[in-house]
Formats: C-alpha cells, sequence, structure tokens
C-alpha cells in the first residue's frame, strides 16, 4: 500500500474530524488553524480521494436499544482464507465489525451484539460454518475511543480540550 504524506493541517483535520466528525465543520476547523475553509474543504477532499478518510462512524450505546451482550469473539482462520472469511463474518446477522490480525493463532477478532444468550450462540453458529474456528468469547462492558493525539498536538491551543 502506497503512503502518503501529510502535513500539520491535514493532521489537525484528522485530529478534529476524529474528535467530533459530527459537530466539527470546515469552518470550525479552518478558523482554530488559521486558514480559510476552502482550504480545508479541499484537503478534505483530497484526504478522502487518496483513501485516508474512509468514512465518518456513529458511536452508538447498543445497549440503550436492548442490546445488551455486546462481545468480542476471538477466532483462527486459515491464513490464505483469512481476508474472505473476515468479509464473509460481516453478513452473518449481529456482527458489527471484524479485524484481521496479522500475527498469532486467534488471527480474527469479531465484534457481535445481541439481546441474550440465544442471539450470540447463534452468531457462533454461523461464524462456524463459514469456516472459523472459535477460540474465545469475551463480554465488553464498555469501548472508548480517542482521535490519534499527535496530530493535534502543537497544532493549535485547543489541543489540550
Amino acid at each position: 500500500m502506497a503512503t502518503i504524506s501529510v502535513d500539520d493541517l491535514d493532521k489537525y483535520i484528522l485530529y478534529a474530524l476524529q474528535k467530533d466528525a459530527r459537530h466539527t465543520s470546515g469552518s470550525d476547523i479552518a478558523e482554530a488553524f488559521g486558514v480559510s475553509a476552502s482550504t480545508v474543504r479541499n484537503r478534505v477532499g483530497k484526504l478522502e480521494s487518496k483513501g485516508v478518510i474512509r468514512g465518518s462512524h456513529l458511536d452508538i450505546d447498543y445497549e440503550v436499544l436492548g442490546y445488551q451482550l455486546h462481545t468480542i469473539i476471538f477466532c483462527t482462520a486459515p491464513i490464505p482464507e483469512r481476508e474472505q472469511l473476515a468479509k464473509a463474518a460481516l453478513e452473518v446477522d449481529g456482527v458489527i465489525s471484524v479485524r484481521e490480525i496479522m500475527t498469532g493463532e486467534k488471527n480474527v477478532h469479531i465484534t457481535a451484539l445481541g439481546r441474550n444468550s440465544d442471539d450470540l450462540s447463534r452468531i457462533g453458529r454461523e461464524l462456524s460454518a463459514l469456516g472459523f474456528e472459535i477460540a474465545e468469547e469475551e463480554l465488553i462492558r464498555n469501548e472508548y475511543t480517542s482521535p490519534y493525539s499527535p496530530f493535534g498536538k502543537g497544532s493549535t491551543d485547543e489541543d489540550d480540550d
């Protein structure tokens, strides 16, 4: 995969959007960084076209919606089939994310939701039928995320929020 160079403005745009894309406008970023809003819009467009920005994602409290069981399923997939199986896992009802892991035996991590243990059992059966060997399952209590802090450091006075 080819890499691209980014400057301080690009890094700050990524930081600000990771921090709160829903409530951060190009004008907000422009004002904080001392550039025009059109410059920020152009940079965002370039970051999207280069594949750096691949979308924006909602942070949903699934428990409020009745999905009390938020689990991560550690699986083993044959390396030649890992990518194909990982993509197929997304089609299982209840699976919300899949990570391919480059090292170790548990080389696919699948995050899934269920209202009850029957949901999780069904998901496990469907993943096994796809060809995964399920090594371990863990219930998640909470998950926290943060923007990549070096992108925000030194760019503006707002970095210490």
